[in-house]
């Protein structure tokens, strides 16, 4: 697998904002869709955004819609997830990874990230 760096994550209050960053090691970086999934206490992981290798074109679910934004830097290897609006629902811990399904194993991926801490809290 290629390596795989997450950063940005930490404490913010509810209505705040957050950016995170998942650096990938690979060349092929370009070619692949990237997934930012999350996954909290007691839950199973789930998707929270997509952004294509294609065209860049992105996808959301419904609520996350309006909150979150998935982008992609080429020359860099780097995708990012800016959240705003944050709510104490959102804490969890957020990974990105090599495509935009959820896998129940991660070694389904050809590539992803250990994860990054959220929490939100007053």
């Amino acid at each position: 697998q290629a390596q795989v760096v997450q950063s940005g994550g930490g404490l913010v209050q509810p209505g705040g904002s957050l950016t995170l960053s998942c650096a990938v090691s690979a060349y092929t970086f370009q070619y692949y869709d990237i997934g930012w999934f999350r996954q909290a206490p007691g839950k199973e992981r789930e998707g929270v955004a997509c952004i294509r290798s294609s065209d860049g074109g992105t996808t959301y679910p419904d609520s996350m819609k309006g909150r979150f934004t998935i982008s992609r830097d080429n020359a860099k290897n780097t995708s990012y997830l800016q959240m705003t609006s944050l709510k104490p629902e959102d804490t969890a811990v957020y990974e990105c990874a090599s495509e935009c399904i959820v896998h129940s194993d991660t070694d389904d991926y050809d590539f992803w990230g250990q994860g990054t801490q959220v929490t939100v809290s007053s």
